[in-house]
């Protein structure tokens, strides 16, 4: 991959590369002395306690607790109490690299790298917006969480024909999963309305055979116009009049590819004005005209 690539961030790219997946347990006393590491770590405290120091900042670990070590950070682990401390845990390159099988995973301090290692230092994407996740995930229900992340390390430990294929697929839904609930975890107004939100978006997929006004959801609703906009653009990423738009704009591409009706029906079905009204519409969502999709012969 093109550092102009890594240089944009961009969450379409992400092609994971898992280097250790596993499940292991360590007894008391321990501690893990301050290191730095090339790639990411995703440790869960499944059993006992810890205290994770980052960068100076201190973090008490208890089951059920997540922690996210990014390239470079100075971290510590140290196992508090008498109980064993139990820690599945992946090591990870967000996208994969040509050095990715190469990279190892690192128990040094920064001041003890090579100028060979220094090289293998991965770029923290996580501080795009897009992918930002804190030190210290709390899940509110970590039962999907602990299930996707042991499929993971199972699958990562039988290494079947195409794990590799797998295991990348395993981990974008196990990551995606984390973006979004620390999403809705910073956006507690979306969290609080989600279920009302979703009821809307069905409304409107419901409704592609005419134009939807804001007029008409917040009487159905019984929603502010600037709450309903606001909170809709947040849980997802477009106004209800975009996404009324393109529901539209979508059930047209499928009618006007797979049946033989004319434009000028397929525009009165979905509620257009006129042909011409459809035809703009089309055009400013898709960039083409309507007969773009239409087969010839």
């Amino acid at each position: 991959m093109g550092k102009e690539v890594l240089a944009n961030m961009d969450i379409n790219y992400l092609s994971p590369y898992i280097r250790v997946a596993m499940d292991s347990r360590i007894e008391p006393p321990w501690h893990l002395q301050e290191r730095v590491i090339f790639d990411y770590e995703l440790l869960y405290v499944k059993e006992g306690r810890i205290l994770v120091t980052v960068e100076d900042r201190e973090y008490f670990g208890n089951p059920g607790d997540i922690f996210l070590f990014k390239p470079k950070q100075r971290h510590s682990i140290r196992v508090l109490g008498e109980n064993c401390f139990r820690q599945p845990h992946i090591h990870f390159d967000l996208f994969y690299q040509q050095d990715s099988p190469e990279v190892k995973v690192s128990f040094k301090p920064l001041e003890s790298m090579t100028d060979h290692e220094m090289r293998w230092f991965r770029e923290d994407v996580t501080k795009n917006p897009a992918m930002q996740l804190p030190n210290k995930i709390c899940l509110r229900n970590t039962r999907y969480f602990e299930d996707m992340l042991f499929d993971i390390i199972n699958e990562f430990t039988m290494k079947m024909p195409f794990y590799e294929i797998n295991i990348k697929g395993l981990f974008t839904k196990l990551w995606t999963y984390l973006m979004r609930e620390n999403y809705m975890e910073n956006n507690p107004a979306v969290l609080g309305n989600i279920d009302e939100l979703i009821r809307i978006k069905d409304y409107l997929a419901s409704n592609i055979d005419r134009e939807i006004t804001l007029d008409m959801l917040t009487k159905e609703f019984k929603i502010s116009k600037f709450h309903l906009v606001r909170l809709f653009k947040k849980a997802f990423g477009i106004t209800p009049m975009h996404y009324n738009r393109l529901a539209r704009i979508n059930k047209a591409k499928e009618m006007i590819q797979f049946t033989s009706k004319s434009f000028t029906e397929i525009s009165e079905m979905l509620g257009f004005n006129s042909v011409n009204a459809f035809s703009r519409n089309f055009r400013n969502v898709e960039g083409v005209p309507p007969s773009f999709y239409r087969r010839k012969g």
